[in-house]
């Protein structure tokens, strides 16, 4: 009886070539429709990071040659007042526009959630209008408002209190500029939130219910702790974004004799844009830019860790 034939190595790979060859191309096609996103970000995203790093360590005013000059940018930065300035404006108006933010959107999201279907398009739509509205528009319609003369001053005094000084004032300038930041983002963060009541099963409700629970229990012990990738999210983005701050300030307090924002309202954004474009220091402006990413990292991870911490602590006394 004959042996059957064995093919031999040639062989093989000459019987593969076609579906190795169709493989090849599968994976060029897919490589090809992903790469206008990656070319996108390496041109408009990642560039400008390693090109900003690098100026940080020259002095340039744009027009001129660049000349190194190692931590210098950075020592100038740190030894000037208005950085620190800018960086504490940074923080307090992060904090007075983002938390009761996120506890308002929270708020608006439950009874969004909890409304008649037959109006909820419109109360999302009437909620969502504000974040794609004009940014320099609002900023002007709210210095009208927060004007000596205008409407949150004549509430003022139709109470019986005194004028506040909201466009020049350190405390009311803050104010002013948060209450901005807080309407623009509060609908779209009530979005998000409203996503993720969505996303709760029903069942889970009416569970507790038969079990004796009331609105608030439910609120704390289901809705809360089933929303926390939500909360994390949207309390990320939020920090992110009013570390970003400069719109807002730069249009609500215009610009002072030196071409400079005044200093009750100057963010860290507002200040590196001064050095570059009023100043003309572009290297310090990047110094600038840099210690404003370290802070943006540094915040959005303690974010997380502490984010992580309370939802082990939570798991741990549910347990």
């Amino acid at each position: 009886m004959a042996e059957p034939a064995t093919a031999t190595p040639a062989q093989l790979i000459k019987s593969k070539k076609p579906f190795l060859n169709e493989t090849r191309r599968s994976r060029i096609t897919a490589y090809t429709f992903i790469s206008p996103f990656f070319i996108l970000f390496a041109i408009f995203g990642l560039y400008p990071i390693l090109f900003t790093i690098y100026l940080s360590f020259f002095k340039w005013d744009a027009l001129g040659p660049m000349k190194y000059v190692g931590f210098k940018n950075y020592h100038l930065i740190i030894d000037d007042p208005t950085f620190w300035i800018s960086f504490s404006n940074t923080l307090i108006m992060a904090l007075m526009g983002t938390v009761p933010q996120l506890i308002l959107a929270l708020f608006v999201a439950v009874m969004l959630n909890s409304a008649i279907n037959r109006y909820k398009k419109t109360f999302r739509l009437l909620f969502f209008m504000p974040n794609i509205t004009s940014i320099v528009a609002v900023t002007l319609v709210f210095s009208t408002m927060f004007g000596n003369n205008g409407m949150i001053n004549w509430v003022l005094n139709s109470l019986g209190m005194d004028n506040v000084a909201f466009n020049s004032g350190w405390w009311g300038v803050k104010i002013a500029i948060s209450t901005m930041v807080m309407w623009r983002w509060m609908g779209y963060n009530a979005i998000i939130f409203l996503s993720g009541l969505q996303s709760i099963p029903t069942d889970i409700y009416e569970a507790s219910r038969i079990d004796g629970a009331n609105r608030s229990q439910q609120l704390l012990f289901i809705t809360l702790p089933l929303l926390r990738p939500f909360i994390l999210f949207v309390t990320l983005i939020s920090t992110i974004g009013s570390l970003q701050l400069f719109t807002e300030p730069y249009v609500f307090l215009g610009q002072s004799g030196s071409g400079a924002t005044r200093q009750e309202g100057v963010t860290m954004v507002t200040y590196l844009y001064n050095e570059a474009f009023s100043n003309g220091f572009f290297g310090t402006a990047a110094a600038s830019a840099v210690m404003l990413l370290i802070a943006t990292i540094f915040f959005s991870v303690l974010n997380m860790v502490l984010s992580n911490r309370l939802g082990g602590d939570t798991g741990g006394k549910e347990a």
